[in-house]
């Protein structure tokens, strides 16, 4: 009985946290993909970005040192031009010595508009070695120049201007010239600088523009000084060339946002003069910003995939762990009624034993079983017998407390296990309770039917029987089996004489197969093999017959009903209640049955031509297929008219809307076999029933005739079935008829047949009397009421 079941909650939980954090773990890998390649695309823009910005910077740097190369390389072939035009002409024209050797005013006038017109500089000055203004200019142009003069003093005194001096050369621009002179040729020195005048970047170019013919005295020396802004033409020209967009100069790197300033260093001590400010171009950036809504979408898209992808993951963890408990609870619980099963039960019971073990607490274990619930799953259909079921276990439940347990074991079987039961009055009132309440009545199949079933329940006591599980539970069942025995219906608690009650019951099935195979033998003809007649006598079978009475014409017999006994040689005689159930569960109800049938027909063949005789049928024989094959052969065995056998159903044998049912009655019918309902109105009410199956006979039971003169709803309930039985053209008898007012009343209602204790007790065959006579008088004889099925 000991199970060990893993605890389904906990498990279930550490199975979905585990779940929770692989769907967590899931989730940020996801996401770090995406980021990754997110921050992939941005890291290779911003990359390429910072290439680009280097780039530009180098080209504008590139740029800016090729202009102040340009700037020495134009001042310088201009300087040579002029020393290798200019002198050989004066000296041709006899000009003295120093005017050959000093330019004059004008001439420096004329070479500083040369200069700037020429060559597109923004001012030219020509001075001498001190920064002398030696030239012709406006009080504008001179008052500039003051301010000029300080920073052009260190370009003068510069070492390669002065270097050499009679010769011309140039670091920068190296320049070479033809004299016309005689002499060797010679290369004038030029000089270019960076740097800031009047707040603006400025590229500074110096060259001589005299010089001295070998061995004559040395004149004053002068120099033409040029100067081109960077921050005007020069800047948008250097903006076109490199792609710079909105370039501009500024004093500060006051850059906004999207632009980028490249400093300006003065050539001669590396000082910044000023920032060239511009808006890059940024090919990433650009790229990035085109692909951006692309790569938004598609990262988008794949994180609405993913998140798809994450809920169809966790709903399908989530279908899969609801299985699972499913699965568990189906493990542990009955799925018809949701009840624990008999591993469940074990289980709690074990738990009960254990708790109980080292204290006064006492607990009940009570097995519980429904009565006629095999007649009810057979006619109605399982579908009938599962909704009792359903039912059944409601009833229960309800009436119990809340710690208690209710089990399904199987079938029609229930447990129930009561704790703390020390008050002696609650194991009796719980168990009259659960019994008063499945003797009430069930509606079944939507109203259709009605069933009325009982239960038993056998119950042992803890510890006061023992404490081993195994043996509590067996005791429980010996007590049930005394229940059944009893009469059904009952509760009984296990007591030591009670034992031997489950043998006793398999006892008495091994003993009625063995009488019920001599008796087939016996009637059959047969002779008995030599060792069976070694075997112990358990006596034998006999039927006896309740004679049935005509309600007018002085109540004359026209037929007998047929009842089974057991003449046990050591019991007495059995009655149907104590042995059919042991043949239902033997499996030995179909053979009894036709052994009956087959006894009575034989029987009848004796009486009056005008008599019948009735043969209680069960469910179980009923569903057989060729039941109508085995009641032909009996008949044309015996030779008994099919009109003069009368087969009596239970209502419950019709309820099951079963076409083999109506396939064999309809065969049975069609031979001239009348069919009657037994019982009427006490199990089930089916009133369709009466037409489609074509009955015969109504029998009214007993318990509505016992009525008569006590219960005013007696007499309309019989009432209503004589008329309904009278409507559609069906003979009814009444049962249980035992007074004559009872008698007479039910002539007066209309009933056809009579039958009961007023008229003959259930008798063997050879007592039976003759039908001729009238049975007018008050029979001294008594029944025990009872059928095979």
């Amino acid at each position: 009985m000991h199970i060990v079941v893993p605890s389904s909650s906990n498990t279930f939980q550490q199975s979905w946290i585990a779940s929770g954090r692989i769907l967590f773990l899931i989730a940020v890998s996801g996401l770090g993909a995406i980021g990754l390649v997110v921050l992939s695309a941005l890291w290779a823009g911003t990359e390429s970005d910072a290439a680009a910005l280097d780039r530009q910077r180098q080209l504008v740097n590139a740029r800016l040192r090729e202009q102040v190369d340009q700037v020495a390389h134009v001042i310088g072939q201009f300087g040579n031009g002029y020393l290798s035009g200019v002198y050989p002409a004066s000296r041709a024209a006899g000009v003295s010595s120093s005017l050959d050797t000093v330019l004059t005013a004008a001439a420096g006038s004329a070479i500083s508009h040369t200069a700037m017109s020429a060559f597109g500089y923004d001012q030219a000055f020509v001075v001498d070695s001190k920064a002398q203004l030696t030239m012709l200019t406006d009080a504008e142009t001179e008052r500039r120049y003051r301010w000029m003069r300080p920073l052009f003093l260190p370009l003068l005194k510069d070492a390669r201007l002065m270097a050499n001096h009679g010769t011309a050369s140039s670091e920068r621009t190296p320049s070479s010239l033809e004299s016309r002179a005689a002499n060797t040729a010679r290369s004038n020195h030029a000089l270019a600088n960076l740097m800031r005048l009047e707040g603006r970047p400025t590229i500074v170019g110096v060259v001589a523009v005299n010089e001295t013919a070998e061995g004559q005295p040395q004149p004053m020396r002068q120099f033409l000084i040029v100067v081109r802004f960077l921050d005007g033409a020069a800047l948008d020209e250097l903006s076109r060339q490199q792609g710079l967009n909105g370039a501009r100069f500024a004093r500060t790197a006051d850059a906004d946002e999207n632009e980028v300033a490249f400093q300006i260093d003065a050539t001669a001590n590396g000082e910044p003069i000023g920032f060239i400010v511009w808006r890059p171009d940024l090919p990433g950036s650009r790229v990035i910003g085109r692909l951006m809504p692309a790569l938004s979408i598609a990262a988008l898209v794949i994180a609405v995939l993913f998140s798809v992808l994450l809920v169809r993951l966790r709903s399908s963890l989530g279908e899969l762990k609801k299985s699972e408990l499913h699965a568990r609870q189906l493990a542990l619980h009955d799925v018809l009624t949701g009840l624990p099963n008999r591993a469940l039960f074990a289980m709690r019971f074990e738990a009960c034993l254990t708790d109980t073990r080292n204290s006064a607490e006492r607990s009940a274990v009570a097995l519980l079983d429904l009565d006629r619930f095999k007649a009810v799953n057979d006619t109605f259909g399982h579908a009938a017998g599962d909704e009792l079921i359903r039912m059944a276990a409601e009833r229960i439940h309800a009436l119990l407390r809340p710690g208690d347990t209710l089990a399904r074991l199987g079938g029609d079987e229930f447990a129930v296990l009561l704790r703390n039961v020390k008050d002696d009055q609650i194991l009796p009132s719980i168990c009259e309770a659960i019994v008063a309440e499945l003797g009430k009545p069930f509606p079944l199949l939507r109203g259709e039917a009605v069933a009325r079933v009982g239960g038993s329940i056998g119950v042992t006591v803890v510890p006061d029987a023992g404490r081993n599980a195994d043996d509590l539970m067996r005791y429980a069942d010996v007590a049930l089996y005394e229940a059944k025995m009893g009469g059904r219906g009952q509760w009984r608690v296990y007591s030591p004489s009670m034992d031997g009650g489950r043998n006793a019951r398999d006892v008495l099935k091994n003993e009625l197969r063995d009488v019920l195979a001599k008796s087939t033998a016996l009637s059959a003809g047969v002779p008995q093999p030599g060792p069976i007649g070694h075997r112990p006598d358990f006596g034998s079978l006999e039927v006896y017959y309740q004679t049935v009475h005509r309600a007018e014409g002085g109540y004359s017999a026209s037929g007998a009903e047929a009842l089974v006994r057991w003449r046990h040689s050591q019991r007495g005689l059995l009655m149907p209640a104590s042995f059919i159930p042991a043949a239902e569960e033997g499996g030995l109800i179909d053979a009894l049955g036709l052994w009956v049938l087959r006894e009575a027909c034989r029987a009848a063949c004796k009486w009056p031509k005008d008599t019948f005789v009735a043969v209680n049928v069960s469910p179980s024989q009923l569903r057989r297929p060729n039941f109508a094959e085995e009641v032909f052969a009996v008949l044309e065995e015996t030779g008994l008219p099919p009109s003069r056998l009368e087969l009596e159903l239970t209502e419950s044998s019709l309820i099951e809307d079963s076409s083999d049912v109506y396939t064999v009655l309809k065969s049975l019918r069609g031979h001239g076999v009348q069919i009657s309902l037994d019982d009427f109105g006490t199990g089930f009410s089916c009133l369709s029933h009466l037409v489609r199956f074509d009955i015969d006979r109504i029998k009214i039971d007993r318990s509505f005739v016992s009525q008569l003169g006590a219960k005013a709803n007696g007499a309309a309930i019989i009432g209503a079935i004589v008329t309904l039985s009278r409507n559609l053209g069906i003979s009814t008898t009444a049962e249980g008829v035992e007074t004559e007012y009872q008698r007479d009343f039910l002539a007066a209602l209309g009933c056809t047949d009579l039958q009961g204790y007023f008229f003959s007790k259930p008798v063997p065959l050879r007592e039976l009397e003759c039908f001729g006579k009238s049975e007018s008088g008050a029979a001294s004889r008594t029944i025990a009421p009872g059928a095979i099925a």
